[in-house]
């Protein structure tokens, strides 16, 4: 009885998830290795750089990143720019409302970045997070399992998945884009071959590009991602060690009783 149970749940929502993918039209989402993906991986310093560069010069013309402070770009484990850099990027690409001045003035370490310029722009910071980019197959979660949740791939993909075609559609023009849900997004094409120059002479396709402004937003979502995994390597390596000392002394005080019958 309950075998058949499991196996009528199965199929229902296999059922209803291919249901939901024909009706909202297949995407496809690129697997990227990213050097911050597995328990030892960690964030690209000159990635995150680079990446910021990408969002500064295009993707803030529209987007913000209203959660994370500006003060962070210094820290350990991410695009860690020293004191001097980050009050120079601050006060040189944006400007913050300053209620004791009444008046707008250049960006502090304090502040925070500002939020997306377009009502219909979302806000980035937290994208990478929140968005998944592995449902298959046919929704049951398994690449989930194996590849993660995959939202820089989805980033990346998006990114780099305009194929050319274009549709008006009650005044509103979309580009079809093979890893959008339904294939057609209303965001132009925001980057090309070139678009951005970067000071190490990295390559700058688009397909670098995505990658890289990709792995800076998943460090805008995860900031501390690499301080949560050296905590939790050093708890798995503690629990080992008192794994070990309990297996010991449990055998050093039951030693001398093993073997022995009771009358």
């Amino acid at each position: 009885m309950l075998k058949k149970l499991a196996i009528s749940a199965v199929a229902a929502l296999t059922f209803a998830a291919g249901g939901a993918m024909a009706a909202g039209g297949e995407s496809h989402i690129e697997d990227v290795d990213f050097s911050f993906e597995g328990p030892f991986g960690t964030f690209d310093q000159n990635q995150l750089q680079r990446g910021l560069k990408v969002y500064t010069e295009v993707c803030a013309a529209c987007h913000g990143l209203r959660y994370v402070p500006l003060r962070t770009l210094s820290d350990d484990g991410g695009p860690h720019f020293s004191e001097a850099q980050v009050r120079a990027y601050a006060a040189e690409n944006f400007e913050v409302y300053d209620e004791e001045l009444d008046d707008t003035r250049p960006a502090k370490p304090a502040d925070f970045f500002p939020g997306s310029n377009l009502e219909n722009a979302p806000d980035l910071s937290l994208m990478a997070k929140a968005r998944a980019g592995f449902h298959g197959p046919e929704g049951t979660g398994l690449n989930q399992l194996f590849k993660g949740m995959g939202g820089p791939e989805y980033i990346t993909s998006i990114l780099t998945g305009y194929t050319g075609k274009e549709k008006t559609q009650a005044g509103t023009t979309f580009y079809e884009n093979t890893a959008f849900p339904g294939g057609w997004i209303a965001m132009g094409p925001p980057l090309e071959d070139g678009l951005v120059d970067f000071d190490d002479d990295h390559a700058n396709d688009l397909h670098h590009m995505a990658e890289d402004v990709s792995a800076f937003l998943m460090w805008t979502a995860e900031p501390k991602m690499m301080a949560r995994k050296q905590a939790g390597f050093i708890g798995v390596f503690a629990l080992f060690i008192l794994t070990v000392l309990l297996y010991l002394t449990n055998k050093r005080l039951w030693a001398p009783h093993k073997g022995k019958k009771t009358a």
